[in-house]
């Protein structure tokens, strides 16, 4: 097994053991507890060590996202997940990545991570950042991605479908173009370039690595590159390890 996979595994194991270790906590209701929602205006701010990059500049006019130019807002959700608070961003109208560094031991090998929402807001931290916090532990550079939202997937005969253009995998692209084009600065190799995705992430992850093509205007050099993952790319959905199958398929996946 390669060690780029023998690092997915660990963290897929470490994800397992928090979902078991959440159903048994789902018996204490005080893990699932309803908080209050509070919000407010406001840009997302990275956490300690990560540099925020504008996925585009600030000149080149951009596709709205549903909530037009709605200020973008920050706050918490609810219930508790695993009786902590989790946060959220939305209303985003200029995509970033957030680029955390590992601080000692470097591989070369670089994960962009694409946080869940359900395309209506950004899971910031328990599907981004406490991802990141455990990439660059392992001596790899971690970009975690905040894109655009929301967008409301329309329904049409009782079935949400795929919006014609659709935003998150726009910022997705790009996001692995920027890596691999600025590989020298950010001290990676553009070789090693994987993505994970939780839920709606999850989508976009899939649909980036099916994806051959670039699904928006070229803007600069760094769209020249392919724009999708060159290690292999990981989605983790809500039903992931809730059935014995889906552990099959992964143990299957690995060899």
């Amino acid at each position: 097994m390669s060690p780029f996979l023998t690092l997915l595994t660990s963290l897929f194991l470490s994800l397992g053991v928090a979902s078991s270790a959440c159903g048994q906590a789902g018996q204490d209701t005080s893990s699932r507890a309803a908080v209050p929602k509070v919000e407010k205006e406001g840009v997302w701010q990275p956490t300690e060590g990560g540099t925020q990059v504008p996925l585009w500049p600030s000149e080149v006019p951009l596709a709205k996202p549903d909530s037009g130019d709605h200020p973008e807002y920050t706050g918490n959700g609810s219930p508790l997940v695993a009786g902590r608070k989790w946060h959220w961003a939305t209303y985003v109208t200029r995509p970033t990545m957030t680029i955390n560094k590992p601080k000692g031991r470097n591989t070369g090998a670089s994960m962009l991570v694409i946080p869940g929402g359900g395309f209506y807001a950004v899971a910031t931290d328990l599907e981004g950042t406490e991802i990141c916090d455990w990439v660059v532990r392992q001596g790899m550079t971690c970009a975690m991605l905040e894109y655009r939202t929301p967008q409301v997937w329309p329904r049409e005969d009782g079935q949400h479908k795929r919006p014609e253009v659709l935003l998150g995998l726009e910022h997705a692209q790009r996001a692995i173009s920027l890596l691999r084009e600025r590989a020298p600065t950010y001290g990676i190799d553009p070789h090693k370039i994987g993505a994970i995705g939780f839920s709606a992430g999850a989508y976009l992850v899939i649909d980036m690595s099916n994806t051959v093509e670039g699904t928006y205007r070229l803007t600069d050099a760094a769209d020249r590159p392919p724009p999708g993952p060159t290690l292999p790319s990981w989605r983790i959905t809500r039903e992931f390890w809730t059935t014995a199958r889906a552990r099959a398929i992964w143990a299957y996946s690995l060899g």
